[in-house]
C-alpha cells in the first residue's frame, strides 16, 4: 500500500468521524505552511489508528472526548461532541452515553474541567437536539439523583 493510498483512506475514516463538511473545511484551510502536517495526521491518526480492529468506533469517539476533556482542548472536545451525536452509523453517542463519559471523567479529569465539558456539550446538545430526536428538558437538581436512591 502506498502513503497516498493510506492518506486517502485516512480521509475517508476522517469524513466518516467528522463529516464531510469539517473535513472539506479543513483541508480548504491548508497552506503550504500546514499541509504536510494535514497529510501526516490524516495517515497516521485518521489511518494507522482509527483503521484499527482492536476497538470499535464508539469506544474510539469515548476516548478522543475523554481525552480532548481532560487535556481542556475544548475546540476538539465540541468537534467530536458534535460529530458523535450527529454521526449516521452505529457509532453515533445517544445524550445519554455523553453524559456517562463526561460524568466519568468529572472525577479522573476535575470538577472544572467537567463544567466546562458538561456547559460546551450542553450547547451543542441545544443546537442539534431536533436533528437527532432528543428533548432537552429543564429538569430540577434537586430531584435528580445519580445513583437512584430513594430518600429515607
Amino acid at each position: 500500500m502506498s502513503r497516498k493510498d493510506d492518506f486517502e483512506k485516512g480521509l475517508a475514516n476522517r469524513r466518516a468521524v467528522l463529516g464531510d463538511a469539517w473535513v472539506e473545511r479543513s483541508l480548504s484551510r491548508a497552506t503550504s505552511f500546514t499541509a504536510e502536517y494535514q497529510n501526516m495526521i490524516t495517515r497516521y491518526a485518521w489511518h494507522d489508528i482509527w483503521s484499527r480492529d482492536g476497538l470499535a468506533r464508539k469506544s474510539r469517539r469515548m476516548m478522543v472526548l475523554a481525552v480532548t476533556l481532560s487535556l481542556a482542548r475544548w475546540e476538539e472536545f465540541e468537534l467530536h461532541v458534535r460529530a458523535a451525536l450527529t454521526a449516521p452509523d452505529d457509532s453515533r453517542l445517544t445524550p445519554d452515553e455523553l453524559k456517562e463519559v463526561l460524568l466519568q471523567n468529572a472525577i479522573y479529569a476535575g470538577v472544572p474541567a467537567a463544567n466546562t465539558a458538561f456547559n460546551l456539550a450542553q450547547a451543542i446538545l441545544r443546537e442539534v437536539a431536533d436533528d437527532i430526536g432528543y428533548d432537552l428538558a429543564a429538569a430540577d437538581p434537586r430531584q435528580a439523583d445519580l445513583f437512584g436512591d430513594e430518600p429515607a
